[in-house]
């Protein structure tokens, strides 16, 4: 088995049991381990200290933002920092009540509950969150008919933290119960280098400053996607006669990997070309996009059209979205004035 095949661990075996391991050390343990975001690791911090002299739980937390830029490693960490317990779970997975409060019933005073996705919570659900995040209780009904009758739930402090892709999805009533609300933004290419830097010492694999720097101008600003690409390049420099990866094998991979100089890969040249092909670059709305190219539209959404807007290759109007002037360009495709 090979370093690569890290999404295929079977428990028991050594070489797995190790590979594991690094997979999990790629996250850091507290706020000074933590790469980028250094305005939000500042605030919390300060929250977190106060929240500490005044020996309570830190209030309800709401990370948001595209996806792959640390929502739930900055939950974990921020459960280390306080010295508690943190369970995890989705919001798809808690489908009834009954979910909930038996998440609830298993958290300690001071404890996190981390629901990632949590825009995709039922309504009714969330709305036994409100009395759960506001005053620490929840109301259910027990039995069925005339039987039917209500038990108070007390629950002990304790802090949630919620993430999402999508913000805007969430209800003013959810929304408004967090009090501490932090969107993370796309990561800098000095950041992302000094995180790949972190990743392949972790991984026992050496690195040069223009490998780690070419891998991270090429991570659309996601570390997710720096780890991810330096462990495909590592694959290359394994099979290859190098020692180290460089600039070099970095190019060549990520040339195999068809992820260009800006870090598109085939995704998001196909949708700006079928724009600029069949609809003049726009605009266009997102579901005939998706239709054209075979992607969800939800995935086009959440997955490439952000990045894509935040370089200011595609922008969104409200007739649909319209390939900009540097989208052609980066392309190498002159831009119809008129049209």
């Amino acid at each position: 088995m090979s370093d690569a095949d890290d999404d295929r661990l079977v428990s028991g075996e050594n070489e797995n049991s190790e590979e594991a391991s690094i997979e999990k050390s790629l996250r850091p343990a507290t706020l000074d381990q933590y790469i980028g975001q250094d305005r939000i690791k500042h605030e919390l911090s300060v929250y977190i200290q106060a929240t500490k002299q005044r020996e309570e739980s830190l209030d309800h937390v709401l990370l948001y933002g595209p996806p792959g830029l640390g929502k739930t490693t900055l939950a974990m960490v921020i459960a280390n920092e306080m010295a508690v317990h943190i369970r995890t779970t989705s919001g798809p997975a808690i489908e009834k009540p009954g979910d909930l409060v038996a998440l609830l019933n298993e958290l300690q005073p001071g404890d996190i509950l981390f629901i990632d996705e949590i825009h995709r919570l039922p309504k009714i659900v969330e709305e036994m969150l409100y009395s759960a995040m506001e005053d620490f209780f929840v109301d259910i009904v027990v039995g069925q008919g005339p039987t039917a009758h209500p038990i108070h739930f007390p629950l002990p402090p304790f802090t949630l933290i919620g993430a999402t892709t999508r913000a805007g999805l969430l209800s003013a009533p959810l929304r408004d119960r967090f009090g501490i609300v932090a969107h993370m933004n796309y990561y800098t290419v000095e950041d992302l280098t000094e995180i790949v830097k972190r990743s392949a010492d972790i991984f026992n694999t050496k690195i040069t400053d223009q490998g780690s720097h070419e891998i991270a101008s090429r991570s659309r600003g996601t570390p997710r996607i720096a780890n991810r690409l330096l462990k495909r390049v590592r694959d290359f420099m394994e099979v290859s006669d190098k020692t180290a990866i460089d600039e070099q094998i970095v190019t060549k991979s990520l040339q195999f990997l068809r992820v260009d100089e800006e870090g598109l890969d085939e995704i998001d040249n196909k949708i700006l070309k079928t724009m600029i092909d069949f609809y003049h670059g726009g605009p266009v709305g997102l579901g005939t996009i998706a239709a054209n190219i075979g992607e969800e539209a939800d995935t086009i959404a959440e997955m490439y059209e952000p990045y894509l807007m935040q370089i200011g290759y595609l922008n969104r109007t409200p007739r649909g979205r319209v390939v900009t002037e540097k989208g052609y360009a980066h392309l190498g495709i002159a831009q119809n004035k008129t049209n």
